[in-house]
Parts: C-alpha cells; structure tokens; sequence
C-alpha cells in the first residue's frame, strides 16, 4: 500500500511536471484570451442577451465570459501552468547545467563511425605539435576545451555555443515569471484577502464612507488594485471604489486629491471634445506635502507605487430645474422642479383622479452632446469615454466629423413608481431638426429593452413643447373635443351626410385616440374589448377606418386652433402655401407624438429648462507590481528566443595518435541541427587541417 502511495504521487508529479501538461493549460489559456480579445469585457446583462440571445447567454454566463480574466477557473489555469512549468524547470535544469558544461570526452575512438561529419587525415607533424596545433585552431574559433590523454592517444573534447540551452530554461522561466506578474495585477491578490480576512463587500444601504466597516476596505499598504476616483470640482477623495465581480470595495489611498477643475476643450467646428484633463492637489499622508498636478490621458502621476490615469469624466452634481409636464391629468399644473444630479426626489401628480408618488432620480447630466445627425437613429445613444476618444482621433475622426453637431444639453433620469418598478429616460433640453422638422427627443428605455427609444414632439413657434401639451390636453378634454367635432361637422358641406352622424364619429374619434392613439382606433374598429352588440360588422370594418381617422384628423385641426387660443397664440390661417406646408408638417409629427404618447409610462414629462453645471472626473487608481515582473518575463523570453534561435552548440573531438611517419588526427564534429551555417563550418574545418597533410 505505501509503495503504491509513492508511485500514484510520483505520477502526479510527473504529470504536473510534464510537457504535455503545460501545453493543455496553454491551449486552454489561449482559447480563454482570444475570447476575452474577441468580446467586449464587463459590459452590462443586457449587451450579452442581445447578442447571443437567453440561451447562450446563460451557458456562457457559467464560465463568466464578461469577465474571463479574473474568473476562479482561468486564475486556476494560470496557477497550473506556473507549476507545471516551474516544476518541469526543477526537473530539467540541473540536467541542461550539466549537459553544458559538460565536454563529452568520454566519447571513443570506436564511436567515430557513427558520426556522419568527420575527417581522418596523416600529417607528419609529431603528436605534439598536431596537438599544440588543434589548440590554436580552437582558441582562435571559439572553442573551449578539454584535453584527456589515454595512453599516447590525446583526445581534445571542445564544444561552443553551450548556451543555446539556456534559451530553453529563459523560454519556460519566461513563461513563469509572466504568469506571475498577471497572477499579481489579477484580481487573485484581493480574493485572498477576502477569502482569508473575511472582506465584505459595501452594503447597498451604505450612504457615506463613514457607514463602512473596515471589513469592506482595503488598507492602503494592497499589494495590487484598480479602482476608481470620482471627484466633483471643489471636493476631494482618498479612496477608490473597486469593482470585484458583482460587488464594490473601498480601497483607501495613501494620499488626498482635490479636484481643483475640470478642463475639458471642444472643437469649435462641430463641438467634439479634443482634450480631458483634471487640474488636482495631491497630499501625500506621509509627509504631509501637497502638490498640484495636471493628469490627462497619456500623462498620469504616480506615487507611493499608486498610479493615477484620466479614465474619464462625470457630472459632479449639476444644479437642474426641470419643467414639469403632465400627461395623466385633465390640467397641466406648469410646476418646476429644483434638483440636481444624483439627488432622490418625490414627485405627486394626479393619475385617474387620484394622487400617486414617484421617485425621480436624477441620473446625469450632460451639457454638450456631440451627435451624427446624418444617421436619426444614433442619435441620443449614450457614448462611454472610449467611444467619444476614437470619435475624435485617428481615422474615424476625419470620416465623420461633416455630420458631427452639438445638439444641446441633456438629462438622463429615473422614475419609480410605488411598486418599485423603474423606466429611464433621457430628454434634449432643445430641439433637433430632423428630416427638416425641428423636433424635440423624449427617450425612454424598459428593463427589457437594449437601448432608448424617442417620441419626436413638434417644437412650435416659440422653440417650446407648449403648443403639443395644449394640444394634448385639448385632446383630453371632452367640451373641447365636442366642439372641435361640431366646428368640423358645420364645415361639411354634404346633405347626404347627416351632421349629427358626423359630430358623434368625429367624439369618438377624438376620445379613443386620446386614450390609445391610432392603435386604439383600430382596436375599436377591429372589435377588441367592444361587446358583440356594438361592434362593427366586418364587411365595413376598413372603410370604417378611413372614416374615423378622416374625421379625426380634421376635427384635430380645429382642436388645435382653440388650444392655441388658450395659451395666448394667434390662430392660424394659411395664408399661403409654404405657411400650410410648415404647419401640414407640424400638425403631421403632432398627431403621430400624441399617438405614441398614449403609451408613455410615466405620468409626466420633464424638459430640462436652466441648469448650473458642476463638472466632476473619474480617475484610475492603480497598483501594479506585477508589470516590472512581466517585464522581466520579456527580457527573460527576448533571451531566450535569442539563445535558441541565434546561438547554435557545436561539438568536436580530435584525437591524435602517434605514427611512424608523423601522426594521425581523427576528428568528429556534431550539432543538434545539421543548418548550412555548420555545413559551411565543417567544410572550413575540413580545410584547414587538410593543411596538415602536407608539410
């Protein structure tokens, strides 16, 4: 039993320490890095479902492809490969240091034969001077020797290029060393300390750094880590947030930083950003020194081992006021909201009659948003720092810039209602002009969905949305809708077309088009939710269609001018044919947003209307010792790849025995492989003591 214990852990280690091995973890890290090159790292839930679809999303989420670098089972993978190869380094190195030095000069005379270079040649020189002769010749080649007399036989073993096997032992201590380094900038160094120190990571209820534990933060002395510094203009931080998998540690710095300003430069063509940059005051803990710095992309600052890099740039709590519109009531209370960035806020309004809470949640804020207005589609996509450098640098930057504008600013806020339920949106403070019509973009965005989706509002004469929410709550109101119905009816001059009939499918036009837009027509046409008795019969049904949205349609420009006499505008007249055209496209977008915003799910609309903006950065905290150890990797493969490539081993044996007329010199000369270069050598060998055959 015990012998069979040595033999199984003898096995093993030999497992472990062989080549086979090592190239099995190689491949699997290979496969692993190639993913991690290929997809996109550390993007949201949401990016890999719409690529891959629910299924495969789920079976890749197993091995964590989103973060493939600081999985459990890669890091496993990386230690394997740093102890199989160590080990095969342990097994094999004493063999090549002794094979190295070794001059091999127990070769004999017998085994001549089985050396396919060689040379047997007699000279008249004695021994001796054939002896002190073939030193000479190595010396001056290169060779170092070794001389063993056996009898009057003196063998000369010599080798040069020994060292080509140290590019073995540099190439694997390379691979080592390298494995090493990225084991150290991992995330394996942080695990540790969680799994051993009992880390806990920063609670969700956590507001402020006091509330923290110390189980949740990292001393200052970590050995590796990158985090994030996010610093609003006038404040200052020591500590860094870092992201380990799904959850959020505290990383203390050993020094303060203040963000003193912002610098941030535009391009006046297009106003695409060309420059970041954060003007701080470092205070090192230790001396108590402060110094102030400027850290922008490609110029970082280092110390105490911590470097700190431009990563990118936020809202540091801009000032906002926003102008509340409201689209479940019968009024419209023009309230304005004071808030800012980041700031949690409850919002009462009136939904069926009755009062209901929300919570707003000011996400962002960003005051210049560079947009391709060639492509509508894009536009309004939010754009991480990544995405806004290249869109300004290299050759991306010259092939779209034409299109590139600066539409204005933008807020990005959250809406909870009471059952907890939350939808994002984003809204242009001003109008884009878009197709030719000059539009103002309300984004919204469901859990389900990947990105924004916008409704486009008409801007009216006075560059507002004042008109559209008159027009709105026109549309809602029941008198008005009557007597919009009435004013179309009497306009219709028919007398086969009972009036009455027109002014009662023109209301109902209008009031389920106020409910369910142009999709609600169709329901009701269609017979959804409509008893049995009073649906239309099928053979009318399309016809039908045409009638209600006719109706609708010319009611609603009646509508259109009592709501514009409600907020003081002029009605209109179309006093010539450009003027009907403009207003033909204001009222068409018009009808097609009031359709669409039947189906908003907040119960107000809020356009952002002055703001004070406070500028805020995110820098990258890190520390690295595990670059110097790669560093030294490379030097160590450089070397290697050197030795094995550029630096080949010759060997060579002479023997020289006396003769009756001189002596005689038998000599083999050997490599690992037979490459012209030591063709061309042997045969220069060859030359040069064939010289001594004659005297």
């Amino acid at each position: 039993m015990q012998k069979y214990k040595r033999r199984w852990g003898a096995e093993l280690l030999e497992l472990f320490g062989s080549m086979r091995f090592a190239i099995y973890l190689l491949m699997i890290i290979c496969i692993a890095s190639a993913i991690g090159t290929l997809l996109e790292q550390n993007r949201e839930e949401i990016f890999y479902i719409d690529r891959f679809g629910t299924y495969w999303y789920q079976v890749f989420s197993k091995f964590s492809v989103s973060q493939i670098y600081n999985t459990w089972w890669f890091l496993v993978v990386m230690a394997f490969l740093v102890i199989s190869t160590s080990l095969c380094l342990i097994r094999n190195v004493p063999k090549f240091v002794k094979e190295m030095r070794s001059f091999k000069e127990y070769v004999r005379q017998s085994s001549l034969k089985a050396f396919p270079h060689k040379i047997d040649i007699q000279t008249p020189y004695t021994a001796d001077q054939a002896v002190n002769m073939s030193k000479v010749w190595l010396k001056k080649q290169g060779y170092a020797f070794k001389e063993k007399v056996e009898g009057e036989t003196v063998l000369l073993a010599s080798r040069k290029g020994s060292s080509n096997r140290l590019g073995y032992i540099f190439a694997h201590l390379a691979i080592v060393v390298i494995c090493i380094g990225g084991l150290l900038d991992s995330e394996l160094p942080n695990r540790l300390q969680i799994w051993f120190e009992h880390k806990q990571p920063i609670p969700a209820e956590a507001k402020f750094v006091s509330d923290l534990s110390p189980a949740s933060k990292f001393g200052v002395h970590n050995l590796s880590f990158r985090g994030n510094v996010s610093i609003s203009e006038g404040d200052s931080s020591n500590y860094a947030l870092l992201a380990l998998g799904e959850d959020t540690f505290l990383q203390n710095l050993p020094f303060d930083i203040k963000l003193n300003k912002f610098i941030i430069e535009y391009y006046q063509m297009n106003g695409m950003p060309k420059r970041f940059a954060s003007d701080v005051t470092i205070t090192d803990h230790e001396t108590g020194k402060s110094e102030n710095q400027i850290i922008e992309v490609n110029h970082p600052y280092q110390l105490h081992g911590v470097t700190l890099y431009q990563s990118s740039f936020n809202d540091g709590g801009s000032k906002l006021t926003l102008k509340t519109y409201a689209l479940k009531e019968d009024k419209d209370p023009n309230l304005e909201l004071k808030t800012r960035v980041g700031q949690t806020s409850a919002i009462t309004t009136m939904v069926d009659g009755k009062p209901q809470t929300y919570q707003l949640r000011v996400d962002d804020f960003r005051p210049i948003n560079v947009e391709n207005l060639s492509t509508p589609e894009s536009l309004a996509k939010p754009k991480n720092f990544q995405e806004q450098i290249l869109a300004v640098t290299g050759s991306a930057a010259s092939k779209h810039n034409a299109n590139l504008h600066n539409v204005g600013p933008l807020v990005k806020y959250t809406l909870t209602d009471d059952k907890n339920q939350s939808v994002q949106y984003q809204n242009y403070m001003l109008p884009v002009e878009l197709d030719g019509k000059l539009v103002f973009l309300i984004g919204l965005k469901l859990p389900t969905d990947a990105g924004f989706s916008y409704i486009r509002i008409p801007a009216d004469e006075k560059t507002s949305m004042d008109e559209f929410f008159a027009l709105k709550e026109a549309l809602e109101n029941p008198e008005m809708r009557l007597k919009a119905a009435q004013a179309y009816a009497a306009r219709v001059d028919d007398p086969r077309i009972d009036r009455k009939n027109i002014v009662a499918l023109a209301d109902r036009a209008l009031g389920i088009f106020a409910k369910s837009g142009f999709k609600g027509i169709d329901d009701y046409v269609d017979g959804v939710g409509v008893p049995e008795a009073e649906r239309v019969p099928a053979n009318i049904r399309e016809p039908m269609k045409g009638i209600l949205r006719d109706y609708l349609v010319f009611s609603a420009i009646d509508l259109r001018n009592m709501a514009r006499e409600k907020i003081g505008l002029p009605v209109l007249n179309y006093v010539n044919q450009a003027d009907a055209e403009k207003q033909a496209m204001w009222f068409d977008t018009a009808i097609r947003a009031l359709s669409d915003i039947s189906f908003y799910p907040a119960p107000v609309v809020l356009q952002l209307k002055t703001f004070e903006h406070i500028q805020g950065t995110v820098l990258q905290a890190t520390r690295s010792p595990g670059k110097y150890v790669v560093y030294l990797g490379c030097l160590f493969l450089i070397l290697g790849v050197f030795q094995m490539f550029y630096v080949r081993e010759r060997r060579l044996w002479l023997w020289v025995v006396p003769s009756e007329h001189g002596s005689e010199i038998k000599a083999a000369m050997s490599s690992q492989k037979r490459t012209m270069d030591f063709l061309k050598e042997f045969e220069k060998f060859k030359q040069d003591f064939s010289e001594l055959e004659r005297k």
